[in-house]
């Protein structure tokens, strides 16, 4: 039977992708000498706040995700960041298969939200492993289900992070809102004759601050 183990080796920011996303580079390795056929392999990957300390002014921001700090010893749970299926093609010893990790820039979205409040440091990631793999014998091809208890820990720099959202929304942020508001300003915008959202928005700030437009 094969033994199968992984590692995290590299995580950077996918310089050509669509969208915001992660490429992860997966080092799946073997130790008896068996000749492997493919691994269809999922992961899921979570973030774990709890293993990473925060400054005053990241736990401000996360109040809204977490609840006061005096709270964040049971309010510090694993968060759902992806699950990703891949195809590991034949190998013997090891291997190195690129993983696409897609990212939220939505704030509303909690996984968006915890990023959107970090400074600096590292994102504790934990990536779990399940899939089936098939590996050659004398007898012909064989089945062996991936081992459940498989686990990868990797500290993704805040530094990639934000990376990746420069690369997609350089200077620049989501914001969610109800369909009705983003109707209504468009209608505002129409009226005031503004030339983009961000104008919309701060014309809207200086009517409130009282501040001449």
């Amino acid at each position: 039977m094969p033994q199968l183990g992984f590692a995290c080796t590299t995580a950077v920011a996918e310089p050509y992708a669509a969208s915001p996303s992660l490429l992860a580079t997966l080092r799946v390795t073997e130790s008896t000498g068996v000749r492997m056929h493919t691994v269809a392999l999922r992961c899921q990957l979570r973030i774990e706040p709890h293993k990473r300390r925060y400054s005053a002014n990241e736990a401000s921001r996360l109040s809204d995700l977490f609840g006061e700090p005096s709270r964040w010893g049971e309010t510090l749970k694993p968060m759902q960041l992806a699950t990703i299926g891949v195809m590991v093609q034949g190998f013997t010893d090891s291997i190195d298969v690129p993983l696409s990790v897609p990212l939220s820039a939505d704030t509303e979205v909690a996984t968006g939200k915890y990023f959107h409040g970090l400074d600096d440091g590292d994102i504790p990631l934990l990536m779990l492993f399940s899939g089936t793999a098939f590996y050659h014998t004398e007898a012909g091809i064989q089945v062996e289900l991936v081992p459940w208890h498989l686990e990868v820990s990797y500290r993704l720099p805040v530094t990639v992070w934000r990376e990746i959202m420069d690369q997609h929304f350089p200077n620049s942020t989501w914001l969610s809102v109800r369909t009705e508001t983003h109707t209504a300003l468009q209608r505002y915008r129409a009226e005031r004759g503004t030339l983009n959202w961000d104008d919309t928005v701060a014309d809207l700030l200086k009517r409130v601050s009282g501040a001449p437009s």
